[in-house]
């Protein structure tokens, strides 16, 4: 797949305007699963006074006929919010907000995977249970080809690479941690 021209185009701009004061405004970035299952849609709105618990936040809606959640009829979609982290972007005060979906009639989304699991864990909460996961990653260019592996080809089996040091085996070492660290201030419980 072609890249935009723009992709290869300096940030530096944006970090001016980021250093703007914003008063006692706060800006809340509401996530959410869309209709495919897999990718992740944002919008974000501004609260005139930082939230302090998930209580704190409105609902919010979106029209679902643009991210493969309703048909064009009956395409309103309600976010509910249900997890909220420090943002390490635009850092404090402002907000992630992940949200539930809720269809136009208050029953949840496909996508929804978290109001079913909420509902198990409810079930079984005395015997205090734990959901983790683990997330591994690839790093892809701009031209969609992973760091380090050869220009034509696949790199060699994972031994040599699995936890590795070094610049011959862990490339975009910058990038996993500066996650880490972002994961941190955002208050995100991160094992490693």
């Amino acid at each position: 797949m072609a890249t935009s021209a723009s992709s290869h185009l300096s940030k530096t701009i944006k970090q001016m305007y980021m250093k703007l004061p914003q008063g006692d405004k706060v800006q809340a970035m509401y996530i959410w699963i869309d209709g495919t299952g897999e990718f992740l849609r944002c919008k974000t709105r501004t609260l005139e006074r930082e939230p302090k618990n998930i209580e704190d936040l409105p609902e919010w809606n979106f029209d679902g006929s643009s991210t493969f959640q309703s048909e064009g009829s009956n395409s309103d979609m309600y976010l509910v919010p249900s997890a909220m982290f420090r943002d390490p972007f635009r850092k404090d005060p402002n907000k992630l907000v992940l949200c539930e979906v809720l269809k136009y009639n208050r029953k949840p989304a496909e996508t929804n995977l978290r109001f079913t699991c909420q509902r198990i864990m409810d079930m079984v909460s005395k015997q205090n249970p734990w959901f983790g996961m683990e997330q591994e990653y690839t790093l892809l260019g701009t031209d969609g080809h992973p760091f380090g592996w050869p220009s034509n080809g696949f790199p060699g089996p994972q031994g040599p690479y699995y936890c590795g040091v070094g610049a011959d085996k862990a490339y975009g070492r910058d990038i996993v941690e500066a996650h880490y660290r972002a994961c941190l201030y955002a208050g995100v419980n991160i094992g490693g």
